[in-house]
């Protein structure tokens, strides 16, 4: 009998569309996070959260290394928001797109907990979910750093070969395709790059697509 795979999700940019509303209030929230305990001005602050996050994967890791910042308080004051479910934007389709998918259904998100439950419940998929691995449950060590992958593969028992990583991050993916999980690329580019296995537009493709 074949043997489903278990499928890990990203959270933004892959189950929705956080360009759209989401991520510009995010990184507004971490800009003013970072003038204010750094004591830096506007172009500064926003320049070390680019900076940060392109070198390792998410600009915690660059204050939690460099300037001793304390991980929750920072995904607290950076994740929040006065009318949340008026700029959560998906797929009309994918509560019904993920219940096709026949094997267990994991979240593996840079994204803090907190965050990440409000999202899948106003989305209306929690439910569809086995497990959650927020940044929190990864020790701070986002992707595509190898030691998130390594203690989401512990916990949920199950070899890299096993599972299949739905993301709209090359880096991600690359280092999935490095442990032997097989890759999804989600988004509207049209270059698949060699270590991605099947590129998609559209979650609404999902089933069906991957063997």
């Amino acid at each position: 009998m074949k043997r489903h795979p278990v499928w890990l999700f990203d959270l933004d940019n892959t189950l929705h569309d956080a360009n759209r509303a989401i991520f510009p209030h995010i990184n507004r929230l971490m800009t003013d996070y970072l003038k204010t305990h750094l004591a830096l001005d506007e172009n500064q602050a926003d320049a070390l959260r680019v900076a940060y996050w392109q070198r390792y994967g998410a600009t915690l890791v660059g204050l939690v290394r460099h300037h001793q910042v304390a991980p929750n308080h920072f995904l607290w004051h950076t994740h929040q928001f006065s009318d949340l479910p008026a700029m959560v934007h998906a797929e009309s389709t994918l509560g019904h797109t993920l219940r096709r998918l026949k094997g267990r259904k994991v979240l593996f998100s840079n994204a803090p907990a907190h965050y990440s439950l409000r999202v899948l419940n106003i989305l209306g998929i929690a439910d569809c979910f086995d497990e959650i691995f927020c940044i929190e449950h990864l020790g701070y060590a986002p992707k595509p750093a190898p030691a998130g992958f390594r203690k989401v593969l512990a916990r949920l028992r199950v070899r890299p070969q096993d599972c299949v990583m739905v993301e709209d991050s090359p880096e991600n993916l690359r280092t999935a395709r490095r442990f032997g999980i097989k890759t999804v690329l989600i988004g509207k580019g049209c270059q698949r790059p060699a270590h991605v296995d099947v590129k998609i537009r559209s979650l609404r493709e999902l089933p069906g697509t991957v063997a």
